[in-house]
């Protein structure tokens, strides 16, 4: 059987099948592509649209833009110009002023400084207690931006006037006082003038803001009193303590530290100090009245030698009597120790005070390096700009010397009229020792024999 014919024919077959089904997917795709680019064209045509009207809305806000640009541009041409007007306006003016008023400037200007020299005289002035009737028209000139009136003019000259007037008075008024409880009374006081306030208790503080009082914190010896004053408010001839500088002496005065202040500047070292030198000064005390009593007793002994006595010329003729039979040698050797036991007691507490007296200028240098160093770190601290950080230090390392000082020289003193008593009754008992010494020795030879020498026979 022949099969080429067949195989042929299925050939041409598949053939015209894949080509119908080849030329099907291309239309499609045709189709599919036509359709996209509809699509396309339809999406371009609405974005174009809106583009369009972007365009158009940007370009009516860049209008509106240059129209407000346009005005300001105009309105700040319009301020430009009415600015430099007003410029050239004001500088005329200024020459005007200045032509019209002439010398009247420098008279304003010396008016306000007279003023605020007036001004501050009376802040600090007391004769704002009774005389203060023109002091507001003083401040409208002070704080006046234009020429002074001529009332005001006549207000400062009565101003003047008034404290001049013032300086000259002793007036006596009521004013709020405020105590050492801090409470504010009333109470009478008189004003010396210009210078200051006096109280019951003295020299009080006047203080122009609140109107009251204050008195000071130390009142000089001898001052005034409301009772004092009242015979020199009534005519009279009267000697008053016054402060010519208005209250600072005053204040300085509170300020002087007392005795109690200083000794506490001292510190730890200061104290010291002084406890050496109250244990010296009960030791020099203690060893005077002894020494004292004993040169008495000695004097009544010398004027009575047969009875010794509870004294170191007592005893020492004690000895002497316990002794006497003894050689010469011997006994002045016992009278030698008694004496040396007497001087012993004598001298005692005698060191203890030179000591006391050498070691309390050492602790003086002691509290002076110690007031240095604290200085110094103060310094190192804070800077030196301020002394009233500085001063605990300095106060230590002076009050240290001048405390170590003051403490050595009573001591030396002391110790050195101890040491003259001690030194006069020892040389009572040596003297009255050696003399009984001598008149041992003179009974000695006179009780020997006297051996007359024997020649011998022719």
């Amino acid at each position: 059987m022949n099969f080429k014919p067949l195989a042929a024919l299925l050939c041409i077959t598949s053939i015209s099948f894949s080509a119908f089904s080849a030329s099907d997917t291309t239309a499609q795709l045709v189709n599919k592509a036509k359709s996209e680019s509809r699509t396309q064209a339809s999406h371009n045509v609405v974005r174009e649209a809106d583009f369009k009207k972007t365009e158009q809305e940007l370009k009516a806000i860049k209008a509106q833009l240059d129209a407000k640009r346009t005005s300001v541009q105009n309105a700040t041409d319009v301020l430009t110009s009415t600015f430099s007007d007003n410029e050239n306006k004001l500088a005329r003016l200024e020459e005007k002023l200045r032509l019209e008023t002439g010398s009247l400037g420098e008279l304003f200007g010396v008016v306000r400084q007279n003023a605020k020299d007036l001004d501050h005289e009376l802040s600090d002035t007391v004769t704002n207690v009774d005389r203060a009737v023109y002091t507001e028209t003083v401040y409208d000139i002070v704080d006046a931006k234009s020429l002074p009136s001529m009332s005001q003019l006549t207000g400062l000259w009565l101003s003047m006037m008034e404290q001049i007037k013032a300086s000259s008075e002793i007036s006596k008024s009521t004013v709020a006082l405020v105590n050492d409880e801090g409470v504010t009374e009333s109470a009478e006081v008189y004003r010396l003038g210009s210078i200051g306030l006096v109280a019951e208790p003295g020299y009080v503080w006047w203080d122009s803001k609140h109107q009251d009082a204050i008195v000071y914190l130390k009142q000089p010896s001898n001052g005034p009193t409301l009772a004092s004053l009242s015979t020199l408010a009534n005519g009279e001839v009267s000697n008053v303590v016054v402060d010519p500088s208005r209250g600072f002496m005053l204040d300085q005065l509170a300020l002087e530290p007392s005795l109690t202040d200083r000794l506490q500047a001292g510190g730890v070292v200061g104290k010291v100090i002084l406890g050496l030198l109250a244990i010296g000064l009960i030791i020099a005390l203690v060893r005077g009245i002894s020494l004292a009593i004993a040169r008495q007793k000695i004097r009544a002994q010398l004027k009575n030698p047969e009875q010794a006595g509870d004294n170191p010329l007592g005893r020492v003729l004690a000895v002497y009597r316990k002794e006497q039979n003894q050689t010469v040698e011997a006994l002045e050797l016992r009278l030698l120790e008694a004496v040396v036991d007497e001087q012993t007691h004598l001298e005692k507490g005698l060191s203890m005070l030179k000591l006391l007296a050498a070691l309390a200028p050492m602790l003086g240098l002691l509290g002076t390096v110690t007031g240095m160093i604290e200085t110094f770190q103060v310094i190192t601290q804070f800077g030196n700009g301020d002394p009233k950080v500085m001063a605990g230090g300095i106060s230590m390392a002076l009050v240290t010397t001048v405390l170590g000082l003051v403490a050595a020289m009573p001591l030396l003193l002391a110790h050195n009229i101890l040491s003259t008593q001690s030194e006069n009754i020892r040389n009572i008992l040596e003297k009255q020792g050696i003399g009984l010494v001598a008149e041992q020795a003179e009974k000695t030879v006179e009780s020997k024999p006297v051996v007359s020498p024997v020649g011998t026979a022719a």
